[in-house]
């Protein structure tokens, strides 16, 4: 019996990480002084429920639940349960706001821009890549649960023909522009460092796949994996939520974790050694993603912003996406069901072709180092949101679990672009590109007809047919269906290369993986 109570506790260790990294040794029990110090700091703030069944646990579960105790500070949660439930009333700024477009000087879009402008980005972008001064941090804490899998969402095959998961086609992109900056400067070693962004529970799974597949070519001192933060659970009468008699309901802390997470983690002071300048992060479900784009971080140097976004067209007035947009004359963004109809359908008063709010954000940004370099200032000051569930939990009086039928308590997390407005907007830039081209994010189960498996299959199939039909090749298709061609990422990293298709025909759906 014991013995298997161990192995479940060193599964849950696993999991939260709390291992020792010595021999993967639970955390040890606290002496009696270390106990009493954390139990007196909740008790203080009325937060010492969580002790409750302290002297019934195990010894490794008296380790874990004292380690998760220690690393929060029950006065800031309340300060954070307080703000949450029971919010101050918005100012008149705040539930009027005043919304404009970002004004043109901040803005570029690749479907209008000048060639030479958009070729002179991109050779500036890739001789920072060629001077080893670029990195990518990858937000990559979801897990497949939507797409009927546990796995880390970058694990996931979206069904191509060379069955590529998304982690290995973002790996092979950072592969070949490597390739590219190194060729075009003559330089012998060029590397694009890459950060990829866990939670506790993909943490493990994302290592381990990493691992078995020899990072996709990549050297692996060059990915660095860590780890966002996690935050309590918070009753709806602002109690911290125990998961079980052993351990704190947790959730991570949102995408906007991502700023804490790089300074606790080594990411940025392993970004400053390597003397890293420019920044591109992004979300893993979209398969289209130009890794480190270098279009983009040389359209964000040459304005020398802090922070840059992407964003899309939005394709009509009714599409639920979230805007970039000037609010209260800050660069800032606004959900969907926060616009009214009337600015919802308001058209560009220099084209009545396009609505005048477009600019959709993917959540895929550029930023300077010394802007993240000035994290410590100000990530503890960017609000958290309140998100309503139904949270498993136990019930302090008896110790049984409860499985609630309606929201018992609150998950609080932080959002990646709620830094945008502490810039000045001569720090803030932003680019449309094609959606086609750029966005084909994963978010449904298969079968479902947007976002899911098979539409990111189909973008990255016609895309791949559009880049060998440039190069001069015929595509042609078994009966009526568009099955379009899948172009290995070693092969062309943006449609360039492909010369040596010029004449041949295709036969779709293929997979094109070398040279021949």
């Amino acid at each position: 019996m014991a013995a298997a109570v161990k192995d479940t506790v060193n599964s849950l260790l696993d999991k939260l990480h709390l291992t020792s990294k010595d021999e993967g040794v639970p955390p040890k029990e606290p002496s009696p002084e270390e106990l009493k110090e954390v139990q007196e700091k909740y008790k203080n703030a009325k937060q010492d429920h969580i002790f409750k069944f302290y002297d019934t646990l195990y010894s490794d579960e008296k380790g874990l639940l004292y380690q998760q105790a220690v690393s929060f500070d029950p006065e800031h949660i309340n300060e954070l349960a307080e703000k949450a439930l029971h919010p101050p009333p918005p100012s008149k700024e705040e539930s009027e706001p005043k919304v404009e477009p970002l004004p043109e000087n901040t803005t570029a879009s690749v479907l209008d821009s000048k060639q030479e402008d958009l070729d002179k980005w991109y050779h500036s972008g890739l001789g920072l890549i060629a001077e080893n001064k670029v990195a990518v941090v990858l937000m990559a804490g979801g897990q497949g649960t939507r797409l009927g899998s546990s796995a880390p969402k970058g694990c996931f095959n979206i069904g191509l023909p060379s069955e590529k998961s998304l982690f290995q086609i973002q790996a092979e992109r950072i592969y070949k522009l490597q390739q590219l900056a190194q060729k075009k400067h003559g330089k012998e070693k060029v590397v694009v460092p890459w950060y990829v962004m866990t939670s506790g529970p993909t943490r493990g799974p994302t290592e381990k796949y990493f691992k078995e597949h020899n990072y996709f070519g990549l050297e692996q001192e060059n990915v660095v994996v860590f780890e966002q933060g996690v935050l309590p659970c918070i009753s709806n009468d602002g109690k911290i939520l125990l998961e079980s008699k052993s351990k704190v309901a947790v959730a991570p802390d949102g995408n906007g974790g991502i700023y804490q997470a790089l300074v606790t983690s080594s990411a940025l002071s392993d970004m400053r050694k390597r003397g890293i300048q420019h920044i591109h992060a992004y979300c893993v479900d979209n398969c289209l993603v130009k890794v480190a784009d270098p279009t983009f971080i040389g359209f964000a140097a040459s304005k020398d912003v802090d922070i840059a976004t992407k964003v899309v067209r939005k394709r009509s007035p009714k599409e639920p996406v979230g805007l970039i947009l000037l609010k209260n004359g800050k660069p800032d963004t606004i959900e969907y069901s926060e616009i009214d109809e009337r600015t919802t359908e308001a058209k560009d008063p220099h084209n009545q072709d396009l609505l005048k709010f477009r600019a959709a954000n993917i959540v895929n940004h550029y930023y300077s180092f010394r802007f993240l370099e000035t994290i410590p200032q100000w990530a503890h000051k960017l609000p958290h949101h309140v998100a309503k569930k139904k949270i498993p939990c136990v019930d302090i009086e008896n110790g049984e679990t409860i499985k609630p039928e309606k929201p018992n308590g609150v998950k609080l997390e932080q959002f990646v672009f709620d830094v945008f407005p502490r810039l000045e907007l001569d720090k803030f830039a932003c680019m449309e590109v094609k959606r086609e081209d750029e966005f084909s994010p994963l978010k449904n189960a298969k079968g479902t007809g947007e976002d899911d498996p098979d539409t990111s299959k189909r973008d990255i199939m016609q895309q791949g047919k559009k880049w060998v039909q440039a190069g001069g090749a015929t595509v042609v298709n078994e009966g009526d269906a568009d099955l379009g061609v899948e172009i290995s990422p070693l092969i062309s990293y943006g449609g360039e290369g492909l010369d040596f298709l010029k004449g041949r025909t295709i036969k779709a759906p293929a997979v094109i993986e070398k040279e021949e």
